[in-house]
């Protein structure tokens, strides 16, 4: 037990969560050996296999996960979202999630809560104890709240990312390099503050594991070039997750979960491409550069990674789709979606996922209408420049998961069957003794 925690007395329970993003459950618990501090958190505790959220993408994930709600409460669906009723489209931040985060009911029970590097909080949130914002972030000088927590960091040489434009490169040592020095500056800053010892919840993220699996995974998977370097960063963050867990107080509860899976990436999909060449999505002009070339003879259109909106009359300003025709069409979108194979004959859709099975709440206006699901080896793209190719390979060579995802929790009374990304913040609210309603979150507690 911490100083600070003698002095107070209080004896009000404590949860320290650390995000590991993107790292797949198989590849901690198929290597205990490998990965030692992660078994012990599992024999210790509880561990276990948890499910992602539609669609498994980082931007729409940590709004989820931190709120406990879907993308039709969060208003976040993606990376890239469109304004209501317009084809213009923005990059959702911070201030575009619309349910309040599990540090904001921390807050608002008079506990305190510091929250560091996790995506899609830029700009910081200035009614907290202290926040770092992470990706998105244009970087630590605006992204650090209050001043003497980017005072300090600045000393770390901290980075809100690894550098993505160095894993481009055949060659991937510099970027494997930067990767370490992230994600060693990301430690120091976690145990520094996780030792300050003044917090009721802390939360923060390791979102460079996501960054090495895109550019590493089929190497681990596959025996390739760099298997042996991508165990060695993974034996890091295993160590890491050690000395943070041993640096935690008596009246702490860790725990430690991912965002989605990963896999290895064969081929990129360029679905906007495949709408145009099956006639269900045509262009205004003969170079288009964003959605809004599509023309009036378009059925349908996509985002990234696997959404699909139909061009509905009254929805979207050319929309061609009468609303009488809307089931049959959208029926059809993903028959079509199922029965797509790719170069080697495989499938290349799991599933697809209708919007009124995924998505509800007060912000469902601009959610897709079908969401397909990759099987693996398929990363579903998009992009209005029409592509010359449908399928493409290129510098990544991992891709998200839905299943897969990671949790610890080092409680043994934990259950983890069956859970998922929104079970995680009802949890981290019971363990800390936090009054709220259960209808108030899409999962439930876990303890």
């Amino acid at each position: 037990m911490g100083l600070f925690d003698r002095l107070r007395g209080d004896g009000d329970p404590r949860v320290a969560f650390i995000g590991v993003d993107g790292v797949p459950y198989s590849l901690l618990s198929e290597n205990e050996e490998l990965f030692p501090n992660f078994a012990a958190i599992a024999e210790d505790g509880t561990a276990g296999e948890i499910s992602s959220i539609v669609p498994p993408e980082s931007s729409a994930c940590w709004p989820s996960l931190t709120t406990g709600k879907n993308p039709g409460e969060t208003g976040v669906y993606g990376f890239q979202d469109r304004e209501v009723g317009t084809y213009d489209t923005y990059v959702p931040m911070g201030r575009d999630v619309q349910a309040d985060r599990v540090w904001d009911q921390v807050q608002e029970a008079g506990r305190k809560a510091t929250v560091l590097n996790v995506p899609v909080t830029f700009p910081p949130q200035r009614d907290v104890q202290r926040m770092v914002s992470g990706f998105l972030s244009p970087g630590l000088e605006k992204a650090a709240y209050p001043d003497d927590v980017r005072d300090y960091l600045e000393t770390l040489d901290y980075r809100i990312d690894v550098n993505p434009k160095l894993g481009h490169h055949d060659d991937k040592a510099e970027f494997i390099e930067d990767a370490h020095a992230t994600v060693d500056a990301r430690f120091e800053a976690f145990k520094h503050y996780i030792e300050e010892d003044d917090w009721d919840l802390f939360f923060g993220v390791f979102m460079t594991t996501d960054r090495v699996n895109h550019f590493l995974f089929k190497d681990y998977e596959r025996d390739g070039e760099y298997k042996d370097d991508f165990i060695e960063f993974y034996q890091k963050v295993d160590d890491y997750i050690g000395r943070l867990r041993e640096a935690l107080p008596d009246d702490v509860t860790m725990i430690v979960a991912s965002d989605h899976g990963f896999t290895s990436l064969d081929y990129e999909v360029h679905f906007n491409e495949w709408l145009r060449e099956e006639g269900w999505l045509s262009f205004q002009t003969d170079e288009p550069e964003e959605l809004g070339d599509i023309s009036t003879d378009t059925k349908a259109y996509s985002f990234i990674p696997g959404r699909f909106y139909i061009n509905l009359e009254g929805r979207e300003p050319r929309g061609s789709v009468p609303e009488s025709e809307y089931d049959e069409v959208r029926d059809q979108l993903k028959a079509d979606l199922e029965a797509l194979e790719g170069p080697d004959g495989n499938e290349v859709v799991d599933r697809v996922v209708e919007k009124e099975a995924a998505f509800r709440g007060d912000h469902d206006d601009i959610a897709p209408d079908l969401v397909a699901i990759p099987n693996k080896g398929f990363d579903l793209k998009s992009g209005f420049k029409a592509d010359s190719e449908i399928f493409t390979t290129g510098p990544r060579n991992g891709m998200h998961s839905f299943d897969n995802t990671s949790l610890y929790i080092d409680d043994p009374e934990a259950a983890i069957e069956d859970a998922d990304l929104f079970d995680i913040t009802p949890t981290i609210l019971d363990l800390l003794e936090i009054d709220y309603s259960r209808g108030d979150f899409d999962g439930a507690s876990l303890v």
